[in-house]
């Protein structure tokens, strides 16, 4: 086996990325205060052609040193749009006919494992803070809640390496539908 060289991966240039067929996934970060963890996810959402993400609360937006550490261009590439009210994003995105699924630990929370999204549907993944977790209010908007199963003794992953899960999973699952 020969590691390919930057030049044989066929990476999309910005306006390929903008123009091609995104998956239909958007993300939405509430209250997130990692600057990398914001910029971890602008990456995971670039490699899987996410549709948009959405900056809510204290989460922080491009342009930032920071966050490009971790995010490498993917703001660049990644439609995004911050809005102070998680609240508000969810509600638009409902009456747009966008399907919410907060992900987080709650009761009669569906395992990623068992869950099935639907054809010619639109899903937005809410991913919360580092230590509180999606607001219950938020929570309480969404049309269901995802959890990642865990064994080990913490039951706490962080956002962005539950982002990567999640999303990987759910572009699997659409993909083969």
């Amino acid at each position: 086996m020969r590691k390919l060289e930057n030049s044989e991966l066929e990476r999309k240039s910005v306006e390929d990325f903008k123009q091609a067929e995104k998956t239909p996934i958007i993300i939405v970060l509430d209250d997130i205060r990692s600057l990398h963890n914001i910029g971890s996810v602008f990456r995971t959402s670039d490699a899987f052609l996410i549709e948009k993400i959405y900056l809510c609360g204290i989460t922080a937006t491009p342009p930032n040193k920071e966050i490009h550490k971790t995010a490498l261009g993917a703001t660049e590439t990644v439609a995004w749009e911050h809005n102070k009210s998680v609240i508000e994003v969810i509600e638009k995105l409902k009456k747009d006919g966008t399907s919410v699924y907060a992900i987080e630990q709650v009761e009669n929370a569906i395992f990623l494992d068992d869950f099935k999204p639907e054809k010619e549907k639109k899903y937005a993944l809410v991913f919360g803070n580092e230590v509180f977790g999606v607001s219950q209010e938020a929570i309480n908007l969404s049309d269901g809640v995802i959890e990642i199963p865990q064994l080990g003794s913490k039951h706490s992953l962080n956002i962005s390496v539950s982002t990567g899960i999640v999303v990987w999973d759910l572009f699997q699952k659409i993909k083969s539908n």
